[in-house]
């Protein structure tokens, strides 16, 4: 190992990478983290303004991009995803499914709408975009999936019963998909935060917020940013021995 190899091991130049939820909190940042370590990224979101705004900001760092409106409970929209984005770019090589919803009701207050939207967006919208991504994966040479789950599919996780239970269905998907897509060397695994300074976070009263933060080790929320890291571990070459695992990246939540 010297300075040169160790530069390359985090290098995604060449590559192309897919984030859901590319716009805004964990998913702008790890757009933008890609982006500066040279991949062509393409975000997806479901308002076309921002997927316009971040493909412009992308751009301005000096990085290839491309915004898609998407919405993630749309089997049509995300083989749509997949075409512009092969179409632009020639292929895909790196998928982030970073898009969720966390719609919360009381377990007896669950209706069979919040359930479908729920587990349509969190659960199977990843499973089939990876699905509608496979041909192209499978052409390449530093295929990559990385699914983001949450802290909360091991924790007891009150009121939060359907985004919990969708998080840890996609974190089974990931070892599955691990498993079933090792012979054609795609690399898949799990990201699971615990509180992130986001706009899902802080659609929570002031008072929720504080005890998300404080109830971690380190007493904190993270920071998007933090969470950079651990993506590009997972996509680059640094993790090339990496698959079938879940990256916790929670402060300490999950101990407690």
């Amino acid at each position: 190992m010297d300075r040169a190899t160790l530069d390359q091991l985090f290098d995604l130049s060449g590559r192309v990478a897919v984030v859901t939820g590319g716009t805004r909190g964990i998913g702008r940042s790890i757009a933008e983290g890609f982006a500066a370590a040279g991949a062509d990224v393409v975000v997806a979101s479901r308002k076309a303004d921002a997927c316009a705004e971040t493909q412009a900001a992308l751009e301005a760092m000096g990085g290839r991009a491309l915004g898609v409106p998407t919405h993630l409970g749309e089997p049509d929209d995300l083989r749509a995803l997949v075409d512009a984005t092969v179409d632009r770019f020639g292929g895909v090589d790196i998928v982030v499914n970073n898009a969720a919803t966390a719609l919360a009701q009381m377990i007896e207050d669950i209706t069979p709408e919040a359930w479908q939207k729920v587990f349509d967006v969190n659960l199977r919208g990843p499973v089939l975009l990876v699905q509608a991504a496979l041909p192209h994966l499978r052409a390449s040479d530093h295929a990559s999936v990385i699914n983001v789950v949450s802290v909360g599919a091991f924790l007891f996780s009150t009121y939060t019963s359907m985004y919990a239970s969708a998080k840890a269905g996609l974190l089974q998907y990931t070892r599955s998909m691990a498993t079933e897509f090792a012979p054609d060397g795609i690399r898949v695994n799990a990201l699971a935060p615990g509180t992130v300074d986001t706009d899902m976070v802080r659609a929570n009263p002031p008072e929720a917020q504080e005890r998300m933060a404080g109830a971690a080790l380190l007493r904190r929320a993270a920071h998007p940013d933090e969470l950079v890291g651990p993506a590009l571990l997972l996509a680059s070459d640094a993790g090339s021995f990496i698959t079938g695992q879940c990256l916790v990246v929670d402060g300490g939540l999950a101990p407690r």
